[in-house]
């Protein structure tokens, strides 16, 4: 569980900080582009905690960085997810869920 949550929070981290920098781009707003930046480098050091393989914690992370971005492109940046992406990600989350429960 611990893995799952500093995991979780590295995403937000990374997907927040993004989002942050996309919108600073955009707008012009420089201290946003440094905030944004402040959370990218936060997540950078947090993705190296879980005590997982390297190749079992990218990809739960890539599964759960997937619904985490969807979520904010829908919350933050008001985007319309469409059939490929669901479809998709379908594949993707099955795929992180085949490697984080498989022993």
């Amino acid at each position: 569980m611990y893995n799952l949550l500093v995991l979780l929070t590295a995403i937000v981290l990374e997907i927040c900080g993004d989002a942050s920098i996309r919108i600073a781009l955009r707008s012009g707003r420089w201290w946003l582009f440094v905030f944004g930046a402040a959370l990218v480098i936060t997540y950078g050091t947090l993705v190296s905690f879980p005590r997982w393989t390297f190749s079992r914690t990218m990809g739960v992370y890539i599964a759960i960085f997937f619904l985490v971005s969807q979520t904010v492109a829908m919350v933050m940046l008001h985007e319309q997810i469409k059939l490929p992406a669901i479809v998709g990600g379908t594949l993707i989350v099955s795929g992180g869920l085949v490697i984080l429960l498989w022993n």
